[in-house]
């Protein structure tokens, strides 16, 4: 099969969006698909390298840190893709390369399938004042982009529902995004884990309250700076790995809650490197709710490491409390769980063996690429059968 996906977000951006593509177009490739990606180049210059087409595009930072859009209306490239032929479109992002997705839909005749990866609602704050506003834009953007599509694979339940709200109902796939469970699975040397230890400063005794992601606002990272002002507990560090828009604003805060010299803020770090950051935590940490699944968890699960996280409906069956780890409501419930957790190294080393068994249960890369594989062929015989109807309708 040839399939494109098409992104606005990728390589060397690192999110969620990016490792979901990487993961799948790697696990497929495998599986003897010819696969090819369309996304936004970093300059107004196209260019395709490896089987990845880059469509000229400027900076549209005022929309979303780091956002892009597409300068190139249509070039050699995108004929070239419509050259190629093929089979369906797999678009990851709403806006630029959608657009260009649809082109070559219809100029082809093909189905796409959209992966809805982000809760835009949660991000319209960096661009409008009004949160119902907000709401109705991306409901009414939404419903435009899946009409323009055969079905739509929703990440979690969460964004099932969230979908359905919309009022968009029709063919959506629940499929979680998987990662490479063997690149978390590995764990660094203990000469490592000192290493980079005595490179933050952080003692070599202490334990690791751990946070990986972007640092934006809708992450919510003050609530546990807030929290972490309060912890009792000695001898723990707590660990930032990562970097956004909203890094100055955390260090301020952290400056002003008298815990700066025990929140280490460690800046981007290379992803090669983020498996030996998991390994060195002791209890993984968020308090967002704007996530649609939230590949970190997954990560942090894979890595063996047990997680206490705000209460959202993207975890429902993949945080289980008391099993490897727990989703708190309030104050007291997080405090709760941290003492309970630091307590007893029994129930940390359960905890640890059960966060690696689920992840590598549910959540590998393969499982998800077999699972996105079944819906390709499930979209195009349907795509199929349905424009042989009406085609057999228009010359009736």
């Amino acid at each position: 099969m040839k399939i494109l996906i098409t992104t606005d977000w990728y390589e060397p951006t690192i999110n969620g969006v990016v490792t979901s593509v990487l993961n799948l177009r790697k696990e497929l490739m495998q599986r003897g698909h010819d696969v090819r990606v369309l996304t936004l180049s970093q300059t107004v210059h196209s260019f395709e390298a490896d089987g990845v087409t880059y469509i000229g595009s400027a900076g549209a930072g005022v929309i979303y840190p780091g956002a892009r859009i597409k300068t190139a209306l249509f070039s050699s490239f995108v004929q070239d893709l419509i050259n190629w032929q093929p089979n369906i479109i797999h678009s990851h992002c709403e806006f630029s390369t959608f657009l260009i997705a649809r082109r070559i839909s219809k100029s082809l005749n093909i189905p796409i399938i959209h992966s809805y990866h982000t809760i835009y609602e949660d991000y319209t704050h960096y661009c409008l004042p009004n949160k119902k506003w907000g709401h109705l834009m991306v409901a009414s953007l939404s419903r435009w982009v899946i009409r323009q599509t055969a079905g739509v694979i929703a990440p979690t339940e969460k964004v099932q529902s969230l979908l359905n709200g919309y009022g968009i109902n029709q063919n959506i796939y629940v499929a979680p995004t998987g990662i490479d469970i063997a690149q978390f699975s590995k764990s660094p040397s203990p000469q490592r884990c000192l290493d980079i230890k005595k490179q933050l400063g952080i003692p070599c005794e202490n334990r690791i309250l751990l946070y990986v992601g972007r640092l934006a606002k809708e992450k919510n990272l003050e609530e546990l700076l807030q929290y972490y002002a309060k912890c009792n507990i000695p001898q723990v560090t707590f660990l930032i790995v990562g970097d956004g828009p909203y890094r100055d604003n955390l260090e301020h805060l952290s400056l002003e809650l008298g815990i700066r010299n025990s929140v280490q803020f460690t800046g981007m770090i290379p992803p090669e490197q983020v498996n030996d950051y998991y390994h060195l935590g002791d209890l993984f940490l968020s308090a967002s709710s704007s996530e649609s699944q939230g590949l970190t968890y997954i990560e942090a699960l894979a890595s063996g490491l047990p997680a206490l996280c705000r209460k959202d409906k993207c975890l429902d069956g993949v945080i289980l409390n008391g099993s490897n780890g727990w989703q708190y409501e309030n104050e007291n419930e997080f405090f709760d769980k941290l003492n309970f957790f630091f307590a007893d190294t029994k129930v940390q080393k359960n905890m640890k063996i059960n966060a690696a068994g689920l992840a590598h249960q549910m959540f590998s890369s393969v499982t998800f690429a077999e699972k996105v594989e079944h819906i390709y062929f499930d979209v195009i015989r349907d795509y199929s059968e349905s424009w042989k109807i009406t085609r057999q309708k228009a010359l009736s």
